[in-house]
């Protein structure tokens, strides 16, 4: 289908996005478009203006910031994939956006504009929630900063108003914690149907600290709570909880049943291989 009509504005800096964005009631934010342009296509989103904030350099950036890695919201993909920072201090970011779609996707989408859509099924949500990754939102009233845990609210909704815009990813270093994250999908460079991302920390043997996330099991990306304890207190069959406290849905990929099966299975694996590095 074609969009509805709409005008459009390139950003110049940060400060004039939020300004083009204030003078419309109904404007949104233009990064990469592989969620917003086909959303328009289908004329689920009909806005009366984009914003294209794709260009700003002030906005692409990958900086060491001690204990955590910065990450500009327009940072793209493949720059992400291939930057020695992320490479080096949290290898579960590079290894999962290079699971993002193909190429051409790889080499226009953002960072922040995959996070900012809030789509259950995108890969990156999910790896944010396990790694307690905090995202900088900017607006009209100034800077906010909102725990990964508190920035996604439902089906394509995230903390980010109306009005504001995304600016800054910063992501704990993983240090000597084991991780994965692997996702089952119908087909290849897919939405994940299921997907678990995983970081384990071992101490005397055991696990001291666990966190997994998963994608596509409800509404937002969920943290598997018990699974997680189970693995503290030293459970052997710790995956058998992956689903437990869970809503995924039905859809042409999957049944909530098949979901839950698939949740167990793929995490399982995903334990086992941040066990294992």
């Amino acid at each position: 289908m074609i969009p509805a009509r709409f005008d459009y504005e390139v950003a110049e800096s940060p400060e004039h996005a939020l300004e083009l964005l204030g003078s419309r009631e109904d404007a949104k934010l233009l990064a990469g478009g592989h969620s917003l342009i086909p959303a328009m296509k289908l004329r689920i989103a009909r806005p009366e203006l984009l914003v294209d904030v794709g260009r700003l350099s002030a906005l692409a950036y990958v900086r060491d910031a001690g204990d955590s890695l910065a990450i500009g919201a327009t940072t793209r993909y493949k720059a992400i994939v291939q930057d020695p920072l992320v490479q080096e201090h949290c290898p579960i970011v590079s290894h999962a956006t290079g699971l993002v779609g193909d190429p051409q996707v790889r080499n226009r989408g953002t960072i922040g504009g995959s996070l900012a859509h809030g789509d259950p099924a995108s890969d990156l949500p999910a790896v944010m929630l396990a790694l307690e990754a905090e995202l900088v939102i900017a607006g009209p009233e100034g800077e906010r900063t909102v725990p990964a845990a508190e920035f996604f609210r439902g089906v394509w909704q995230t903390a980010v108003g109306s009005g504001e815009l995304l600016t800054e990813i910063r992501i704990p270093k993983l240090g000597g914690a084991g991780w994965s994250y692997l996702k089952f999908t119908r087909r290849a460079q897919d939405w994940a149907t299921v997907g678990v991302a995983a970081i384990v920390r071992r101490e005397n043997g055991g696990v001291k600290e666990a966190r997994i996330g998963l994608t596509n099991m409800g509404d937002t990306p969920l943290r598997a709570t018990a699974v997680e304890q189970a693995l503290v207190a030293g459970e052997a069959d710790a995956a058998s909880q992956m689903a437990e406290g869970t809503n995924p849905c039905s859809d042409v990929s999957a049944s909530p049943e098949f979901r839950a099966h698939l949740a167990r299975v793929v995490g399982e694996r995903a334990i086992e291989e941040a066990l294992s590095r």
